[in-house]
């Protein structure tokens, strides 16, 4: 398969993953609060990524991330995602869903002003059109949340669209998309945990022990589609196409 194609069928999947992680992660965080959620969806893709590329390198070793590139992460899933799931708490899944409908336009600004990618008359033109389809099909009349929900769920998006264009302006200079993830999810999870003992501190949420089985489940299995198979299918595309083209795909993660 040429490798364009190759980058697109990663793409897909990768928002097939997200789409799936969103839904899991729904309903663990009815259940376990989201500091404490995005720690445990953290860990749990960390592990089984390590794992993954510990037995790849006894066939064929592979350097570290670059640490500016590792350092990403604090930014996407680290704050990026921290926001999201205290923003998820406040308004609907359907709102949710289309207040992430912004994070490709972003991307487009960012990836023409910073990375100077020429974006077309027609690609925007279909960019818009796919907005416009997401809200009709997504638009709910009981759609609805706080006005705090709302700016911390787009603080969030905020957060995606600049690791995306950061992330492609340095991935050329990483040989390991694989090493990227764990890397960037490591600094991730350090976040996480840092924010979570914040909160114990201030304001003590209440306690994940009286989750449920299905619960921790959701929050393992979550995490692993999310951000361990997601951002692996992601970053692989990322690396192949053009920071723009490569948004394209979040537009099939509500389908």
């Amino acid at each position: 398969m040429p490798r364009s194609n190759a980058a697109l069928v990663g793409l897909i999947l990768a928002a097939a993953s997200w789409g799936l992680g969103t839904v899991v992660s729904k309903r663990a965080v009815a259940e376990v609060p989201p500091l404490t959620l995005l720690s445990v969806q953290l860990a749990a893709s960390v592990a089984v990524l390590t794992l993954f590329a510990r037995l790849r390198r006894r066939t064929a070793p592979r350097p570290a991330a670059p640490a500016a590139l590792a350092r990403l992460g604090l930014l996407n899933p680290g704050l990026a995602y921290a926001l999201a799931l205290i923003g998820l708490t406040q308004i609907t899944a359907s709102l949710s869903v289309l207040l992430w409908a912004v994070e490709p336009v972003l991307v487009l600004a960012l990836a023409a002003v910073v990375l100077r990618e020429r974006v077309g008359p027609a690609f925007l033109g279909l960019s818009i059109a796919a907005v416009a389809g997401m809200l009709l099909v997504l638009y709910e009349p009981g759609t609805s949340g706080s006005l705090v929900g709302i700016a911390v769920s787009l603080a969030g998006v905020a957060c995606c669209a600049v690791y995306t264009v950061a992330t492609r302006h340095r991935l050329a200079g990483a040989e390991g998309t694989l090493e990227v993830v764990i890397a960037q999810q490591a600094y991730a999870l350090l976040f996480a945990l840092a924010a979570l003992a914040a909160v114990q501190v201030v304001a003590p949420p209440a306690s994940p022990l009286s989750a449920s089985v299905s619960g921790w489940v959701s929050a393992v299995v979550s995490g692993i589609l999310y951000y361990g198979l997601a951002y692996v299918l992601y970053l692989d595309g990322l690396r192949q196409m053009a920071a723009a083209s490569a948004a394209v795909s979040f537009y099939l993660i509500p389908v």
